[in-house]
């Protein structure tokens, strides 16, 4: 797999250099010191892995997330514990507090392993944690009706509530099951096991009308079970 690190801090970024050069599964593609750098290699690069610092002068690490288009898998790393809980507002694989030993490393690794063979956050997980309001809230998997997107943020519709969250339809989509959610529109994302009805170009969800948009289209319907 191959990984790339973002870290202004020389030691640290040397540390998982060492660690990535000790384990024969991955591979370094390169070290950056900013996240300006790293933006522009993102840019032009699949990665696999991405060892991502927080606190960086310029582009935080959060700034750079928000900025990347291609998926990666994401593994924070911090010197500060109260990051953690931030991090739930991004689609973040793990995060790393320095100074890092390498067992707490491979742990890391061994969950972006899991993720990226489909085991863990798409078929055995049935919910999910969002950070909303200055709360984590738990969202089962089976009380998302949809989501509607509201620029920089998100709004998960559920049986009972709504939630606002930071976070892209597209980082937030990674994190659900393929076979249970459906993006059906630049701005929706729905669960197919809540929807009513099929009309014209809308589906309908708890008396919601939900556009079908055309460059969705073939893909939504292709995936449902239909005679």
């Amino acid at each position: 797999m191959d990984c790339l690190i973002v870290d202004d801090d020389e030691m640290s970024r040397n540390v998982v250099k060492h660690f990535i050069e000790k384990t024969k599964s991955l591979n370094l593609i390169g070290m950056c010191s900013d996240g300006f750098e790293a933006a522009n290699i993102l840019h032009n690069t699949d990665v696999d892995i991405l060892f991502l610092d927080i606190e960086m002068p310029g582009m935080s690490g959060y700034e750079l997330i928000k900025s990347m288009t291609n998926p990666a898998e994401i593994i924070l790393i911090t010197a500060k514990a109260e990051h953690a809980v931030e991090a739930f507002e991004y689609r973040i694989t793990d995060y790393l507090l320095k100074p890092i030993s390498y067992p707490r490393f491979l742990q890391s690794i061994f969950k972006v392993q899991e993720n990226m063979a489909g085991v863990k956050g798409r078929t055995k997980a049935k919910e999910l944690y969002v950070r909303s309001d200055s709360k984590i809230i738990k969202a089962s998997f089976d009380d998302i009706l949809y989501i509607e997107a509201l620029a920089d943020y998100i709004m998960i519709i559920t049986t009972n509530n709504k939630y606002i969250v930071h976070s892209t339809m597209k980082g937030f989509q990674s994190r659900l099951p393929e076979n249970q959610f459906a993006r059906v529109h630049r701005s929706y994302i729905i669960n197919k096991d809540k929807i009513d009805t099929i009309e014209n170009l809308f589906v309908v969800i708890a008396k919601k009308y939900i556009p079908i948009g055309a460059s969705y289209k073939d893909d939504f319907i292709g995936s449902l079970n239909m005679l």
